[in-house]
């Protein structure tokens, strides 16, 4: 006996949602226009489905799923290769959007893509046993880290705060490594590019380019969320 759940999504078009999950590397597996538009897609175990219905309004979307995966890693760079191909760009904000990957503080390595209709797909790998929240770091500048991606990252979406934090934190004399640095100067960025502070972003990332960290390979999702900003900002 076997059993498999499919959830089923509103979407404004089956046609621009297959062509935005196609992107990602997914399948068609169901197809009708008449009388109810409905559109099946599939890559390897994550099955999504979606039914046509114009009147949705993405903005307001509440819909999100989280799926499990043993290689995170790597189904980010796919899904992050095939927007950039797809749109030109990687979008790190708006509809549709991608997050950056993170290690979260309940033992989980995830990211957050969210598509065109609003629907968040939660993609996360266990990398610890003990899943419980880690408490909240005092050491000042980890702290400050800490919350600022807490609350500028897709969970919260309060990019304002996320901003005052890390303003605080780099305007203050607390010593920070490069690597801190980096990671600070990359969430500030990060929020701007959300609030379209476009020359404030630039001149965060111009600073970020310029820190010179010892192991770039133990920086790479700073690394690679700053080229994927810098991407971001208008001509």
């Amino acid at each position: 006996m076997s059993e498999k759940a499919i959830p089923i999504f509103p979407c404004r078009s089956i046609e621009a949602s297959w062509e935005f999950y196609r992107a990602l590397g997914f399948e068609q597996t169901s197809w009708q226009t008449r009388p109810n538009p409905y559109l099946g897609v599939r890559r390897g175990d994550l099955e999504l489905h979606f039914f046509g219905w114009r009147k949705h309004d993405p903005a307001a979307s509440m819909n999100m799923c989280y799926v499990t995966t043993t290689a995170v890693d790597d189904l980010y760079d796919a899904f992050r290769g095939g927007l950039k191909k797809s749109l030109g760009r990687v979008p790190t904000r708006g509809l549709p959007r991608i997050s950056a990957v993170r290690d979260m503080t309940y033992g989980v390595r995830q990211f957050l893509l969210s598509d065109p209709d609003g629907l968040q797909l939660r993609i996360g790998q266990p990398i610890s046993d003990d899943l419980e929240h880690a408490p909240i770091p005092t050491e000042p500048v980890a702290k400050a880290l800490h919350m600022a991606a807490l609350l500028g990252g897709d969970s919260k979406g309060d990019h304002r705060a996320a901003a005052r934090i890390l303003d605080h934190l780099l305007n203050s004399d607390e010593p920070l490594t490069p690597s801190e640095r980096l990671r600070a100067l990359v969430l500030r960025a990060d929020a701007a590019v959300h609030m379209e502070d476009w020359a404030r972003a630039r001149t965060l990332l111009t600073d970020a380019r310029s820190v010179s960290v010892e192991d770039p390979s133990a920086q790479v999702d700073d690394l690679r969320r700053l080229a994927d900003l810098e991407d971001a900002l208008p001509a």
